[in-house]
Order: C-alpha cells, then structure tokens, then sequence
C-alpha cells in the first residue's frame, strides 16, 4: 500500500549499567497517503521513540516501517522533520534557510528562489526574505522550519512538538497553518504532542498511546481537522463533540499517568 505501514515495532534500549528500558511493544499502525495522524500520550510512554523509528533515526528492535512498500533502513529525503525547536542556522537569513536543502541537492538556483519565495508567501513570510533567523520570534522561527522541511518536497513530514514552546495564542494560529499547509500540499504529515487539544484539533486520525512499554491504547477517526480548514477554530474547540471527546481522552491519559505515578511512588 501506498502510505506508511508500522509493522510490529517493538523497540528496547540497553542501558550503560546493564540494564534495560522496554520503550515500545509490537505496534502497528498503518497511516494512508495524505493522512495527518497526531500522537499522544503520557510521558515516556515512546512517542518521539516511535517517531525517529520513522524518521529512520532509529533502528527498531524488532520489526520493520515501511513507506510506499519500501523498508526504511535510515533516513531519507522522502521524509522531513519538524523539531520542538527549529534548529535553524541562526547566523543564516530566513531565505538561506529556507533555500539550504535544494541547495544541497544542487537545484537550479532560479528554481530554487522561485520556490523560496512561493514557500514564505504559504507561510506568511514573504516581507521577512532577508532576515536573519535569530531576529524572528519563537512561532515565526517555527514558520521557518515549516517551509524548510517543505523546500525539500518530502512525501512524509514528521513533527515532534512543534509547536510546544510558542504560547498560546501563536499556537493556535500555528495549527491553522499546519492545517492549511496539510490541504494544500497533500502531505502526509505524523504530528507528536502532549497537548490533547491540539490532538484533537489537527488529527484525521488520534493515536493515543499506553504509558511503557509503549503500545497503542487506543485510535481515534476524528472530523475536526477538516473542519478546521473552514471554521474557526475556536468554534470547533467550544462544540460538543470536541468536548466530549477531549474530556474522555483526558480521563484516559490522566488515569495513564495516575498509574506512572503510583509506579514509582
């Protein structure tokens, strides 16, 4: 199948005293081209473990991802990263950012600066070109990171907590446009969070995961994303529905960690 396929994924670390750390536990989950999937769950419970398996930052230690029915043994150009931080070149302007990876790829530089210039206008960043990075704030660096992953034209845009440092009204404004960005390009995109708001609000489909060793808890089918391409965001978020479900996946996650801690009380 065309998409992404977590076959069986188990994944255990060996700790330097000789110990060990049992972080996933045979999950699978198939996520279909064009798919925004958000992940969530307790701490530790192997979210951003997970991720960098898909990333190909991570070898599992049992079982096998594949995307468009080829094994990822690594990381690869079909797959794009968005970090909690930008991890921008800071001394580098916004468009040199931007412009780095199809540089890299040796792109025609006349092509590359059309796409440059198409990619700040999506992210409404188009007045702020020759900018150094360092100048811009905490959601406008993160529009950075967005259009620089999306230079590089991967089928797969991974983001681990993107948005989890910017507060909260520039994070809502962020949603909007990995909502917008998601529409427009067709992306497949697998977003972690700890926020269950925002799991709620940009997943077509919510993995909520199980405190370790990680496992899928439970998956959720969910109309707001599409939604919130359309409609305000704070309507969506007021509705009964949203509320509903944000309140038992509350319960869900607070009982999760509830348990953590009785664990190491």
């Amino acid at each position: 199948m065309t998409g992404i396929v977590i076959d069986n994924i188990s994944m255990v670390f060996t700790l330097p005293g000789g110990g060990q750390v049992h972080a996933l536990n045979n999950v699978n989950l198939d996520i279909k081209e064009g798919e925004i999937v958000s992940v969530l769950g307790p701490s530790g419970c192997g979210k951003t473990t997970l991720l960098n398996i898909v990333a190909g930052f991570l070898a599992p230690t049992a079982g096998e991802v594949r995307l468009n029915n080829h094994s990822v043994t690594g990381p690869g150009s079909e797959r794009g990263m968005v970090f909690q931080q930008g991890a921008l070149f800071e001394w580098l302007t916004v468009e040199q950012n931007v412009a780095f990876g199809p540089n890299m790829a040796g792109k025609p530089k006349a092509e590359t600066a059309e796409k440059v210039e198409h990619l700040l206008q999506t992210v409404g960043l188009q007045d702020f070109g020759e900018k150094p990075v360092y100048q811009l704030s905490g959601g406008m660096q993160q529009r950075v990171a967005l259009a620089r992953c999306l230079a590089n034209d991967p089928d797969v845009i991974l983001m681990d907590e993107p948005l989890g440092a910017l507060d909260a009204l520039t994070r809502e404004k962020m949603q909007g446009l990995v909502l917008k960005l998601w529409k427009e390009t067709g992306k497949t995109i697998i977003l972690i969070t700890h926020s269950v708001e925002e799991a709620l609000f940009l997943g077509e489909k919510l993995i909520v995961m199980a405190p370790r060793p990680g496992r899928i808890e439970k998956i959720y089918e969910l109309p707001f994303a599409d939604q919130g391409i359309t409609q305000s965001p704070r309507e969506i978020k007021a509705g009964a529905d949203f509320v509903e479900k944000r309140e038992e996946i509350l319960s869900m996650i607070w009982e999760m960690e509830e348990e953590i801690m009785g664990q190491t009380a």
